[in-house]
């Protein structure tokens, strides 16, 4: 199975623990995987006895790379069933608010990569624990879509320009970077999975949230942590002043942020790659981006979902998302011709359907959120 669900007892009560089970693809998430882990968690908010969470996934490669990708190019050039874009990325949403406002504990184990849909259920987890190894990246630019799985929400919480950064360039963040900014929480070692599991069995769990949470947050305060000079240097921290003065909440509109980004000089590698992956992704990504956290800045979480749907399945409309898919992971040949050349030759009228829903309210797919 691609994800097993199982529960372990504890001195008192249960915990659960969802393992995601598709290391060949880096536990790639499809829509059989979500619904499976939907199901258990909608059973676990109402069992008393199941007073925590484990979120993992399987195999030495990573946590989670995100979606399916492959499943939806079908769909969206016509080799399978056209409804399936808005039935998975409404699932998707529905399980990543479900964990954000799940009511009790969740742990999250990201080791290695974790990325886009991956990214999305490690952000959600009360607890988000973190390898050395660590691989952390929105990188839809590259392929023509943009951070969705409520980044609009977390990334708007980021240091000042940050998240607008981390959107247009699809950075890979290593563990010290997601630390500094706080998409983790803690470091942990790899070996010490096993470790924290036997700890938690060994605890008398109440049930009451409030207390259980307390009795967590000291269980993991005393796992033995990476120092922090074992870790990577923080490839953020040479530039987050640059970072601030170009991507600010005050920054000017996107044509003017992606141009002093290109010209920004640097000489630091990881920069470079950066630029690189800004320069070359699709400039539709771009100005939703831009957008897509402009807009919110001050919605509620619900919302953030509701407005990223509306946004994901008219990305799967229009020309790009297909043809970047296409080009980066399908043919492999990294040359899409994407339907805009540049970030100034999009318009506001353009991206202004992305933000128009097809559906009335009262046919909300994210109905009850």
């Amino acid at each position: 199975m691609s994800v097993q669900i199982e529960e372990r007892a504890c001195l008192d009560g249960r915990i659960g623990i969802i393992t995601l089970n598709a290391p060949a693809s880096i536990n790639a998430l499809t829509e059989a995987m979500i619904e499976d882990m939907q199901t258990a968690l909608d059973q676990w908010a109402l069992d008393e006895q199941l007073c925590l969470v484990l979120l993992r996934g399987m195999g030495e490669r990573g946590f989670c790379a995100g979606g399916d990708i492959r499943k939806l190019y079908d769909a969206m050039t016509g080799k399978s069933d056209p409804a399936t874009p808005l039935r998975f990325f409404s699932k998707e949403y529905r399980l990543d608010y479900t964990l954000h406002r799940f009511p009790k504990p969740v742990i999250g184990w990201g080791h290695r990569v974790v990325m886009g849909g991956g990214l999305g259920l490690l952000s959600a987890c009360h607890y988000r624990l973190v390898t050395p190894d660590l691989i952390m990246a929105m990188p839809e630019i590259s392929i023509g879509l943009f951070p969705d799985v409520g980044a609009s929400w977390f990334l708007n919480r980021l240091p000042d320009g940050v998240g607008l950064f981390l959107g247009l360039t699809g950075a890979r963040l290593n563990a010290s970077d997601a630390l500094r900014v706080g998409l983790a929480d803690q470091p942990v070692y790899a070996h010490q999975h096993e470790t924290l599991l036997d700890n938690i069995q060994g605890t008398r769990w109440s049930g009451d949230p409030a207390i259980d949470d307390d009795r967590l947050y000291r269980l993991l305060e005393r796992l033995d942590k990476p120092p922090n000079d074992s870790l990577p240097a923080s490839n953020l921290a040479r530039h987050q002043q640059t970072i601030a003065r170009i991507c600010s909440d005050e920054a000017e509109e996107p044509v003017a942020v992606v141009e002093k980004l290109l010209a920004e000089p640097s000489d630091d590698p990881w920069w470079h790659d950066c630029i690189s992956t800004l320069r070359t992704g699709c400039p539709v990504s771009a100005w939703l981006v831009y957008e897509q956290l402009k807009r919110g800045r001050q919605l509620p979480l619900e919302d953030i979902f509701r407005m990223e749907l509306v946004m994901a399945c008219r990305c799967t409309k229009e020309p790009d998302l297909a043809e970047g898919v296409r080009a980066r992971i399908i043919e492999k040949d990294q040359a899409p011709q994407w339907s805009h050349h540049h970030v100034r030759d999009v318009t506001p009228e353009y991206i202004e359907q992305f933000f128009t829903p097809a559906w009335s309210d009262q046919d909300d797919p994210l109905v009850g959120l």
